[in-house]
């Protein structure tokens, strides 16, 4: 995932949009490197982050009681299947 996306979950409080915003460090070159950190946000409200080690397989949810384990499942399965549209650029972020 290069750019920031929306992700609507119904979650034990109800729905919730959820705007997931990838973690990318440029580093010399002007290449980009994709860090497996995604902020999670609901609007202004900070949810915390998921966390992937390389190979995009086990993953870490640092919020606390924003989203239950299930929640953040849903949403760590998305970001993981996710497939950026065609001509996707880092550096609009």
């Amino acid at each position: 995932m290069i750019n920031q996306v929306s992700y609507d979950i119904e979650t034990i409080d109800g729905m919730r949009h959820i705007t997931i915003t990838p973690v990318i460090s440029p580093i010399s070159g002007g290449i980009f490197y994709a860090t497996g950190v995604f902020k999670l946000n609901d609007g202004v409200v900070g949810m915390g982050d998921i966390t992937f080690d390389e190979q995009m397989e086990d993953w870490e949810y640092d919020g606390i009681d924003a989203l239950t384990l299930d929640e953040a499942g849903e949403i760590a399965e998305f970001i993981r299947n996710y497939k950026d549209p065609e001509g996707a650029d880092p550096s609009l972020l």
